[in-house]
């Protein structure tokens, strides 16, 4: 049993990466704000319920991501106002498909990611359905687990890999049609898959 006298020192490290991610699920910044403090909040109380030696990040993100899903996707959107600043530590378009090991061995699709700008892969990311959004999210830009995803999400793990197939698939799909409509590559190639 956790001591709420802890929770600062533990659960304060994570403020920033919680922010990112609450500013990727919101796309709004006073959004974002008022998630992590709601999150923080909702941790503070139920701290006393963390067992100790589980995985502090993982419990945090999964207060984020349900408090999301359970207040903010079901307010009205407001126009957006993106400032994605966190450019630094989104660098999907290198990931997709879990595709960082051959970067050593770049292929064409590579090198035709690697010439499409951040701002066109977070938006390609917005674009993408909710449910997947969130597994691609999680997966590779917060670098969870399939199974730390699936206890996040409430979902059981093989929702999480066809979540994450399927977003990634879709992802990979609109950056290659932007590709294509820039002349990154000539139309009518195929995407590989």
């Amino acid at each position: 049993m956790a001591d709420q006298a802890q929770f600062a020192e533990l659960a304060m490290p994570y403020m920033s990466a919680l922010y990112s991610a609450a500013l990727r699920m919101t796309r709004n910044p006073t959004d974002a704000e008022d998630l992590v403090q709601e999150t923080y909040l909702r941790a503070y109380r139920g701290f006393p319920g963390f067992k100790e030696g589980t995985n502090l990040k993982a419990w945090l993100y999964k207060i984020l991501t349900n408090t999301y899903i359970n207040s903010y996707r079901a307010k009205k959107r407001r126009p957006e106002q993106v400032e994605l600043d966190d450019v630094e530590d989104f660098y999907l378009y290198k990931r997709i498909g879990g595709l960082e090991a051959v970067e050593a061995d770049k292929g064409p699709e590579m090198e035709v990611l690697d010439s499409i700008p951040d701002e066109t892969v977070k938006k390609a990311l917005e674009d993408l359905p909710e449910q997947f959004r969130m597994a691609v999210l999680l997966a590779d830009v917060e670098g969870f687990s399939y199974k730390e995803i699936a206890e996040i999400m409430d979902v059981p793990i093989g929702t999480v890999m066809s979540r994450l197939h399927r977003g990634r698939k879709q992802l990979q799909k609109r950056l290659w049609d932007l590709a294509e409509e820039r002349g990154l590559v000539p139309s009518g190639s195929s995407s590989g898959g």
